[in-house]
């Protein structure tokens, strides 16, 4: 029995990692590479590669990730890595059926020479769509996920301004290839993209405040801590019916880790109660979201 439950929460995470990934692909393929735009991280590097050199973006995803998973399992452990390492290979994965799909004439891409802002606007639905079902369920398309990772834990640096100085970077990079112009569609497909992530995600800011009454306070900030990587704050309290002194569970956590959280809380103490809070600003070790 608990092999099943174990399976079944498994595949409740693996199913729609894979669905989100495939729909990246798609948006990819059908959208972004037909009409030379642009993307972020390990994904716009791949692209890079593709328009200068003509490699398939498929592989050159997965090449550029494996050292990644190497940095990410040796830092971060297994357990943590587990929807990484599945959600980057789904995308390499996808990303190779799209492109059969495409040489066999079974998917025919969307080109225009006209409406490109149309192509940038699909685009960055399709891939926030995408990704915003990844991140949902505990998942990452690994990249500058990783890096941006162990850039926090070993430097201490932010996560959310390391993302977006590795996307600047990669972005910055392909004005050698491709017109300004398509750049500046590109960013309009970021952000479409970005806002997408936000509302599949249920939440318009990078981090969420958990405030958690259980009567297991110590096993779940364990659980945060190592798992998570992420402080938590123990308050006293004592319950007004009951008269029961107990300690509330206080941490923020970022919107990638809130399906984990909840998971975590929910395998420890199936009774405990939950209060989810938007974060509109965070300052501090190991966050700065504005």
């Amino acid at each position: 029995m608990a092999f099943k439950e174990s399976t079944l929460a498994s595949l409740k995470h693996f199913l729609p990692i894979a669905l989100g990934t495939a729909i990246f692909a798609f948006g990819v393929h059908y959208f972004v590479i037909p009409n030379e735009l642009m993307e972020g991280g390990v994904t716009g590097v791949s692209l890079l590669l593709h328009y200068a050199l003509g490699l398939p973006p498929s592989l050159t995803t997965l090449v550029l990730n494996v050292p990644l998973f190497y940095l990410g399992w040796r830092s971060f452990g297994s357990k943590a890595m587990v929807y990484t390492i599945f959600g980057s290979l789904s995308v390499s994965f996808f990303l190779w059926v799209m492109e059969v799909m495409i040489g066999k004439g079974w998917l025919i891409p969307f080109i225009t020479k006209q409406d490109y802002l149309l192509a940038a606007l699909y685009a960055g639905f399709t891939i926030g769509l995408g990704l915003g079902i990844v991140f949902r369920f505990g998942g990452t398309t690994g990249g500058s996920d990783i890096l941006a990772q162990l850039g926090n834990k070993w430097k201490g640096w932010s996560v959310g301004q390391m993302i977006l100085l590795i996307d600047l970077i990669v972005i910055g990079t392909s004005l050698l290839y491709i017109p300004k112009e398509k750049i500046l569609y590109s960013l309009v497909s970021v952000f479409i993209g970005s806002k997408m992530i936000d509302y599949i995600t249920e939440g318009a800011h990078s981090a969420k405040a958990f405030t958690i009454i259980t009567n297991e306070p110590e096993k779940i900030s364990r659980m945060i801590s190592e798992e998570l990587d992420r402080g938590v704050t123990l308050f006293p309290a004592k319950g007004a019916f009951s008269r029961q002194s107990k300690e509330v569970v206080y941490c923020v956590v970022y919107r990638q880790q809130m399906s984990r959280l909840k998971e975590l809380i929910r395998k420890t103490d199936p009774a405990a109660f939950i209060i989810i809070g938007e974060v509109h600003e965070v300052l501090g070790e190991g966050f700065k979201v504005h």
